[in-house]
């Protein structure tokens, strides 16, 4: 007899519908599933007979083929053993299927338990897109599963239960999606941040903004504390921006069971030894990298000269482009990434050249080859250059409060707002994210503005992406005093962010 049951694939992010088909007849015992499957496909023939069997039902005796299809695209993941066994029992017509317009998806154990699976949020989002009204998942997947509206997630814990559902003896309850506050922490304050006003100024134009910022200064200065501080005032995620953010991470298979979907925005901070793979995205199809899991978010690179010349600039794509394509012999797959760069870096081996107090045991060279593993290109990228100097005593011991991140990010909300409101219907929602020609329209300087770029730019002998990021920066800086007009004071400031790689590169 032959059945037919729906279930959904995952490439990348994106998913899309597969059929299972079973069929079973006479002949010697065997059991094979085609239509490209992997390894682990392969092997939920075990599984299945296991589940089948320790569940009280007969498995059937004769062959038994298993066809996904299409065919032709790669199938990889436990993620179809409940179709096959579905497919399996209706084609040996020991259960029926009322409607066939329903999705299985789950990993079956050997006793009958349907385990997690990886992607279910982008699998229910092409379920619910392909008219389907009812997705049978695991019950560990049901929250995340849960946020799209419109189509009935039923959690599963066994396979018994799935079967008395099926065969209307008890009815599964409709999994339902709970919104909750974003809860970002409260030990991690800009207010614990002793000194550094122009750092913390900086900080606030790149959230406000979206730019990138590199941080350079000596050890214990405050770099890092500076950095992992900064999602405390980013603006709060849109709904939008939370599925895209959580497709990610479940598909890359690192989403949080107690926060299936994630509402603050995701802060990554991968080690220097992290290999290309592992930053950009890897494997025969490839997974989502680190700054992919950073998308929406804040990655941040400590120690920048320390990582391999590959990995860093291998973020330049991405962080003009906004998106980073992988390709293997699968295929392409492309990943979004647009995240806000902090990078932080010493200014030489031992960390103190330019130090007001101690002396930097460097060589003149030792320094220029230590500054030079950080290409031009890859600082040009850098909207934000900021001199972390070192905090003196009295900065340390002054007991007056600094401010908190809650009154700076009141200020950058506003901002961001305007930011929105102004790009509506462009699908750019910050400075940073602004195309060339867009600077012509929405960057208006003054005359006094554009004759202080105008001698700038011959001055220091800019680049045109220099240009650009300097007008981006300056459009903050005036959003952030509720200017619609680019003044002299906003493109000064976004040229001295510009200028500290003269003082270091260039000596």
């Amino acid at each position: 007899m032959f059945s037919k049951v729906k279930s959904i694939g995952i490439f990348g992010i994106d998913s899309y519908m597969i059929e299972i088909e079973a069929d079973v007849s006479g002949g010697l015992p065997c059991f094979d599933v085609v239509g490209l499957p992997d390894t682990a496909v392969k092997e939920s023939r075990d599984r299945v007979r296991a589940a089948i069997k320790n569940c009280g039902y007969k498995f059937p005796t004769g062959r038994i083929t298993v066809n996904l299809a299409p065919a032709d695209k790669k199938k990889e993941g436990a993620v179809y053993d409940l179709p096959i066994l579905i497919a399996v029992l209706l084609a040996s017509k020991q259960i029926k299927l009322a409607d066939n317009n329903c999705i299985f998806l789950g990993e079956v154990a050997l006793d009958g338990r349907v385990r997690a699976v990886n992607g279910v949020l982008a699998m229910v989002i092409t379920a619910f897109n392909n008219g389907i009204k009812d997705i049978f998942v695991p019950f560990e997947n049901a929250a995340e599963a849960a946020v799209i509206e419109g189509i009935n997630v039923y959690p599963v814990s066994t396979v018994k239960e799935l079967i008395e559902h099926l065969s209307g003896e008890e009815q599964i309850v409709p999994a339902m999606y709970s919104p909750s506050s974003p809860v970002i922490s409260e030990a991690l304050d800009f207010a614990d941040v002793k000194g550094q006003v122009a750092a913390k100024k900086a900080m606030e134009v790149a959230a406000a903004g979206g730019h990138n910022i590199l941080l350079i200064g000596p050890p214990g200065a405050g770099k890092s504390m500076l950095a992992k501080r900064l999602p405390s005032i980013l603006p709060d995620m849109t709904f939008e921006e939370s599925i895209e953010t959580t497709k990610i991470h479940s598909v890359a298979g690192v989403l949080d069971k107690d926060n299936p979907i994630i509402t603050v925005r995701p802060f990554r901070s991968p080690h220097h030894t992290v290999s290309l793979a592992g930053l950009t995205g890897g494997g025969s199809v490839p997974k989502p990298g680190e700054i992919s899991l950073a998308h929406n978010g804040v990655l941040f690179l400590d120690e920048l000269p320390e990582f391999k010349r590959d990995a860093m600039e291998a973020m330049r794509q991405p962080l003009e482009d906004g998106k980073i394509t992988v390709s293997r012999v699968q295929g392409s797959v492309s990943y979004p990434s647009e995240f806000t760069l902090v990078a932080a870096m010493n200014p030489c081996p031992c960390g103190f050249f330019g130090h007001p107090t101690k002396p930097c045991t460097c060589s003149q060279n030792a320094v220029r080859r230590y500054l030079s593993r950080v290409s031009g290109p890859m600082l040009d990228r850098l909207d934000l250059h900021v001199e972390v100097p070192p905090v003196d005593y009295k900065s340390l011991s002054d007991n007056v409060s600094a401010e908190t991140s809650a009154t700076i990010k009141e200020r950058v909300n506003k901002a961001r707002a305007l930011q929105v409101k102004r790009y509506k219907g462009t699908g750019i929602t910050c400075n940073a994210r602004l195309t060339p020609k867009m600077l012509k329209e929405f960057c208006i300087m003054s005359s006094e503005a554009q004759s202080c770029l105008n001698q700038s730019f011959d001055s220091l002998g800019l680049s045109a992406r220099a240009y650009d990021r300097i007008l981006k920066v300056a459009r903050t800086l005036a959003d952030l005093s509720r200017n619609e007009i680019i003044e002299k004071e906003n493109i000064f400031s976004a040229i001295r962010f510009r200028t500290l790689d003269r003082k270091y590169w260039m000596e």
